[in-house]
This record gives structure tokens, sequence and C-alpha cells, in this order.
């Protein structure tokens, strides 16, 4: 079962790599991973997507809450939550592509964010399948690079 789990942190050296070692240390690997500053300078968010067994993600997130930065850590497995994915895409765009290009681009609410003789590069957000369904769609006209964020996620609601 694929888990997302958000860890609270304290904003130290070293905590990414001990977090990332609990997930090595049991044969888990890390699918996504995105980490910022909260709204407080001392606290960094860890949202981590891995795919395992429930038992063990349970005992790996219970290992967590052990570690001294660690805050909080919540699994959103079951959970209705908001959840964002950020792609920046460079894609052939010459006389043939770019109408098409153009056509998804508003398609799918995206933005031109730099443009080169011959490429585009796109911004866009959205949900993991969106994310998946726009570059498959810009596949057959031709993508340079990808760079993806990984997955975001934060509870509905209070």
């Amino acid at each position: 079962m694929r888990h997302t789990i958000s860890i609270l942190v304290e904003n130290e050296f070293g905590v990414l790599s001990r977090v990332a070692g609990l997930f090595s240390g049991r044969g888990f690997n890390i699918e996504s991973l995105c980490v910022a500053e909260t709204e407080d300078p001392g606290v960094s968010r860890m949202t981590v997507v891995t795919e395992g067994n429930d038992q063990i993600v349970e005992q790996i997130l219970k290992q967590l809450n052990k570690l001294i930065p660690v805050l909080k850590v919540v699994d959103f497995t079951g959970v209705d939550t908001v959840n964002r994915e950020l792609v920046l895409v460079k894609v052939k765009a010459d006389n043939d592509t770019k109408p098409e290009v153009l056509r998804l681009i508003d398609i799918f609410r995206a933005k031109i964010v730099d443009v080169a003789p011959r490429f585009y590069t796109i911004e866009m957000t959205g949900g993991e399948g969106k994310v998946n369904a726009f570059l498959q769609m810009l596949r057959p006209l031709g993508i340079k690079d990808i760079v993806r964020t990984g997955k975001i996620a934060i509870a509905r609601g209070m």
C-alpha cells in the first residue's frame, strides 16, 4: 500500500539523513520527498511517499516518533487531504508542435515560464494523476527534460 507521511522536524542539520536512514534500514524506498520550512523557521515539514506493508510502515512511524528532532508524524493514508505536485517540463516548440503545446497548456491550466528558440519550459501544478496525464499528452510532441517536486499534502479542514 502507498503511504504519504507528514513529518514535522526541528530545522537542523542531519535530520534528513536520520529520517531517510530509518526507511532505508528497513528496505523501504522513498518514492518522493519534499522538505521545507513551515511558518516557524525553526521547524520543517517533510512529506515522504513510500509503498509498503502497513505493519512495517507502522513500525517506522513509531521509530520516527522516537527521534529527538521529530516533533510530529502523521500518516495521511485514509485521511482526506489536499495533494499537489509541481512539474517543470521542457518541450519541443517548433512550427508543427506549437499549436498543440499551447492547447494542452490551456486545457491543463499550465503556464509557460521560459521561451527558447525551439523549446518552451512549462510549469504545471496538480494532483499526481493530472501531472501524469499532462506529461503523457506532451510525450508525443517531444519532451526534452522533466523536473518534478513529488507530492506535498495537507489534511483538509481542522
